[in-house]
Order: structure tokens, then sequence, then C-alpha cells
């Protein structure tokens, strides 16, 4: 077996590409060791010692190294982990453990029913031009809100804590939304 691996925009998060599906529907993110008892494999990449952060996409792992970790001493250590897992074929969350539970992608406030167009407008936009982007970059963003011509969305994965994430958000994803949804004012991280 083969896992690719990609940089990402993010220097301390390396993307892993298995040839496989990862993730069937959804993504989910680990923030931390407790969080990744749900996952066999999480919970071995935390075990390392040296990881900050794991998420799955649908057909990627991205991995964020601890503060001062040299990727040339930790990448070997998470290929053996990933070749692991896959080669055999172990499951990806354990039973009963709620794990499959994708991001969160309710609001986090009530959305006024009257800017229900407007909404499904951005929302499409995030699907369909913003999220496939992101994913290729190891991560994914979720619509969190909408409020007065602000958009909330919040970034996870590699994208998450990544120095370009800002410059993502204004210069991005602000510049599509408001070109093509003109009530769209501004772009703001949930």
């Amino acid at each position: 077996m083969l896992i690719e691996t990609e940089p990402t925009p993010n220097p301390a998060t390396l993307k892993f590409v298995p040839g496989r599906t990862v993730m069937s529907a959804g993504t989910r993110d680990f923030a931390d060791p407790e969080e990744a008892e749900a996952s066999p494999l999480a919970n071995a990449l935390f075990g390392l010692g040296d990881v900050e952060g794991v998420f799955f996409g649908s057909d990627f792992v991205s991995v964020t190294a601890a503060p001062g970790v040299e990727w040339r001493h930790l990448k070997p250590q998470v290929l053996g982990v990933l070749l692991d897992h896959f080669a055999s074929e172990a499951p990806l969350f354990a039973p009963g453990s709620a794990g499959a539970i994708a991001i969160d992608d309710t609001p986090d406030f009530n959305d006024d029913p009257e800017d229900a167009e407007i909404i499904a407008q951005i929302k499409d936009l995030i699907d369909t031009r913003v999220r496939p982007a992101v994913a290729k970059d190891g991560g994914d963003i979720v619509y969190r809100g909408f409020d007065r011509g602000t958009v909330y969305l919040a970034m996870h994965g590699a994208c998450a804590g990544c120095p370009s994430s800002t410059a993502t958000l204004k210069q991005g994803i602000e510049t599509l939304l408001k070109h093509y949804v003109p009530e769209v004012t501004e772009v703001r991280a949930a």
C-alpha cells in the first residue's frame, strides 16, 4: 500500500492520502487525545506523543505536529501508524463511541428566516467552490451563521491555526462571497 504525503499551507500539518476512502460522509476533527479515544486510528496517532491534531477528510488524514517537532522525525512514525491501520482494515471508529459523528454544522445562532435565500446561496458557494479547495489543502470549512451581512465560518483540519487562514477568509472567501452575494459585507472566523 502506498500513502502519498502532501504539504499544506500550514507548516505544522501534513496531508496523508491513503488512496482509499477515509470518511464516507462528512469529516471529523480531533483536537486532543480525549476526543481521539473515539477512533483507534486517531488514538494511535496521538499516542505517538508529538501530534497536536488529527483530521479525517473523505480521502485523506491531516496530522498536525506539536510545536517544535520536526516532520522529518515524525513523518515515518505517522506513515507506520497509517499503514498498519489501513492494511489491517481496522474500523475507523470504536463501536458504540458515537465517533462517526461528523463536524457539527449547526449554525452558532439562529439565522433569520428572511435571509433563507441569501443563506442558501452562501452555503451553495461554500459547498461547491470553497470546500473542495480547502480539502485539497487538508482541511474543511463549515458555515456557522449569517448576521446582518456578516458570514461566520469555522476552519478545521490543516486550516485551523494555519498562518494563512486569515488571508484565505478575507482575501479568498470574502471576495468570492461578496462577488456572488451582494448582501455579504464581511466574513469572520467563528
